[in-house]
């Protein structure tokens, strides 16, 4: 996938869900545990040197897997390459749990499971349909390439 660098630097400037100095080792073989400034910004993982302000790099937080790896430590690999791991050590278990569930969250298809879920629980109650309101058609209604609602 192809990002704007220039985009992705004022999106990481943006005010984060969760943020926090975290132990970080990427995915080569002899990668070291480094620290890093971690920053959850919509469903980009951004990480930072701690004294830097652009970031080293960015994980999109999409068709990814979050496991727990120790009391307080996780993992984050992607579905197309899950031999390839970015592992965190976090400073307590609490915190590792926090860090886990707002990853999970973050991505998209989460959010549109979530929508529909929801949507339909209201319609459920009302016998109304939310989105309708806002004129939305129900063939584009959380259309997403072989996925179905």
């Amino acid at each position: 996938m192809r990002y704007n660098e220039k985009e992705l630097q004022a999106l990481s400037r943006q005010p984060a869900e969760l943020a926090a100095e975290l132990g970080m080792r990427g995915p080569k073989k002899g990668s070291v545990l480094k620290r890093r400034l971690v920053k959850l910004v919509v469903n980009f993982l951004f990480y930072f040197r701690t004294d830097e302000a652009e970031p080293v790099g960015a994980l999109l937080l999409e068709r990814c897997r979050v496991t727990q790896e120790e009391p307080s430590g996780f993992s984050i690999s992607f579905l197309e390459d899950p031999e390839r791991k970015y592992h965190f050590a976090c400073g307590s278990e609490a915190q590792c749990q926090e860090w886990m569930g707002a990853l999970r969250r973050a991505s998209y298809e989460f959010m549109r499971r979530s929508l529909i879920f929801y949507r339909n629980e209201i319609q459920k109650m009302t016998g109304k349909d939310p989105l309708e309101q806002f004129g939305i058609s129900e063939e584009a209604r959380f259309q997403l390439g072989g996925l179905k609602a």
